[in-house]
């Protein structure tokens, strides 16, 4: 039987010959008028002041930190259900993340939870908008206001998601998004920074450029100059010709993705042993991923085998970023993250899957839901 991945890009013909454009014009190599188009047009999508397109979305984060100012020893409130990245990045900038929980329903950070983590080293929060659904922007952008915090948009699932009407990625004053191949734009990794600050982004292009801020000419030679020490953030122009074309089929390919998971709502509504994603009425939903919360009474390892064993892929989830090895001396506890670590089950969610293919997953998973549901005891 064959099997069905967890995640796959689609990726196709046109976007092969945008590759193949770039290597005709005899510019593979490092950024250059694609990945500047690139930047227009994400500008253009998001309705921002403007885009610096970076190799992955850890580095625009990166960048979006020192941006924003932070220092050695400032805290910043970060979101604990979700790739490590954000706490990382502020480890980077030599600041401290403190890990705020998040909601049991939606699995976005809890802007309450957030409140109550501010103290007098606090300078700003990163929300994320989990496995594609943004947070609440309207409650996080009251506590940031009135405590004088800057808030910065984890959007790395959430293209084509909407918040109250407005596009993910454009929900908080600097942004950052991913391409990676989960991501509903993909060339297989990549990333960008959002921002209608001209200031920001200017700071943010020159240091992804490894300090670059212009080209003086010596005796008609051009010499880079550098204004400051960056980094090697830039994303080259092959990649950036990829996601000039996937940017076009975002809609497209939400669309899919949308179908798959109203599929699996037919299909497992009804299952008690297992919740599925709640996806509130003022907000749409990127579905980067699709996660079922299990019962406590399911073992998940038995589940995950089983379904692995007929060729269907699937995994945990997100991460309880506290309880992380590197982070495992952090002081905050996130019991509603730690639980969804534990019971959250990720199951095949791209748009290539096949309806046939869906209603096979959502067959096996309620088989092996009651195969390894353990016995009860009082």
């Amino acid at each position: 039987m064959d099997s069905i991945p967890l995640v796959h890009a689609s990726l196709g013909e046109r976007e092969l010959a945008a590759v193949t454009k770039v290597f005709s014009s005899g510019l593979p190599a490092g950024q250059g008028p694609q990945g500047k188009a690139l930047e227009a047009e994400l500008a253009h999508y998001f309705g921002a002041g403007d885009a610096v397109a970076v190799s992955n979305c850890g580095v625009a984060l990166h960048l979006a930190l020192l941006g924003c100012g932070v220092e050695p020893g400032d805290e910043v409130i970060v979101a604990d259900y979700t790739f490590p990245a954000l706490a990382h990045a502020v480890r980077h900038v030599g600041a401290v993340p403190v890990f705020a929980d998040v909601r049991a329903d939606t699995g976005t950070v809890d802007p309450w939870a957030v409140a109550d983590l501010i103290g007098p080293r606090t300078v700003g929060v990163i929300a994320v908008d989990t496995v594609g659904l943004p947070a609440d922007y309207t409650e996080l952008r009251w506590v940031t206001d009135r405590n004088g915090l800057f808030l910065v948009e984890d959007a790395a699932c959430a293209v084509g998601a909407s918040y109250k009407g407005r596009k993910a990625g454009a929900l908080a004053p600097v942004a950052c998004l991913s391409f990676h191949g989960h991501s509903g734009a993909t060339r297989g990794e990549g990333g960008a920074l959002l921002t209608r600050d001209p200031a920001f982004t200017a700071a943010a292009r020159t240091r992804s450029s490894i300090g670059i801020v212009d080209q003086a000419r010596v005796g008609g030679l051009p010499i880079a100059e550098f204004s400051e020490i960056g980094y090697d953030y830039e994303l080259p122009d092959i990649a950036a010709a990829i996601l000039r074309v996937q940017l076009t089929r975002t809609d497209e390919l939400r669309q899919r993705r949308r179908a798959v998971a109203a599929r699996y709502a037919d299909l497992l509504a009804d299952d008690e042993l297992i919740s599925l994603p709640h996806v509130p009425q003022n907000r749409t939903h990127a579905w980067q991923s699709y996660l079922v919360t299990m019962d406590p009474s399911v073992d998940r390892a038995r589940v995950t085998a089983d379904l692995r064993a007929q060729g269907i892929g699937c995994g945990h989830g997100m991460w309880a970023t506290h309880l992380r090895p590197v982070y495992e001396k952090t002081k905050h506890a996130c019991p509603v993250s730690a639980d969804l670590f534990q019971r959250n089950l990720a199951i095949p969610m791209h748009a290539e899957l096949t309806m046939s293919q869906v209603e096979r997953v959502a067959d096996a998973l309620r088989t092996a839901l009651r195969t390894h549901r353990r016995a009860h005891t009082v």
